[in-house]
């Protein structure tokens, strides 16, 4: 077997995808909150190209956090017991999260102006790096402690080619 099909190196690999996924939605927010400083439209509402950016950025963070919760936290917790601490952690600031993206849905909706979603952003922003900094920190390490297993056992998607 290739070192890198190994099981700790599918492993790693998987914390090296959870990294560069939470890379991927931190640039994204980033470029999001750019975007309510773009002149031209201070103090006014959203354009229509803002709000579905904005819209799309919710949805795929709500999906990231609702995917760790029913499969990949679900299963560390059953392979270590001692993660479940930290995964309880995890999935509570996940529902904060929630909370924090109905009510950017809520403002959306509302036509609100920017100083309102930035408020929120803002928040989230501050929220999302410490909750990724610390995810990171404790599954990337359990990620690659963990003996054997493989993607489907772990997180319920077969390896690729043994479909």
């Amino acid at each position: 077997m290739h070192p890198s099909h190994s099981p700790a190196g599918r492993l790693t690999a998987l914390g090296t995808q959870l990294i560069e996924i939470h890379h991927w939605l931190r640039e994204e927010l980033a470029r999001l909150r750019a975007g309510l400083d773009s002149p031209g439209e201070a103090g006014v509402g959203l354009s229509r190209e803002l709000r579905a950016h904005c819209v799309g950025f919710c949805a795929a963070l709500d999906r990231h956090h609702t995917g760790e919760d029913a499969g990949a936290f679900r299963v560390l917790a059953e392979r270590l017991p001692e993660l479940r601490p930290v995964l309880a952690e995890l999935s509570a600031d996940h529902r904060v999260v929630a909370d924090i993206l109905r009510r950017v849905e809520a403002l959306l909706t509302e036509a609100a102006d920017r100083r309102s979603v930035r408020a929120e952003l803002d928040g989230l922003a501050a929220l999302l790096e410490s909750h990724f900094s610390y995810e990171e920190k404790k599954l990337f390490a359990a990620l690659a402690a963990l003996p054997g297993g493989t993607a489907e056992e772990l997180f319920g998607v077969p390896e690729p080619g043994r479909r």
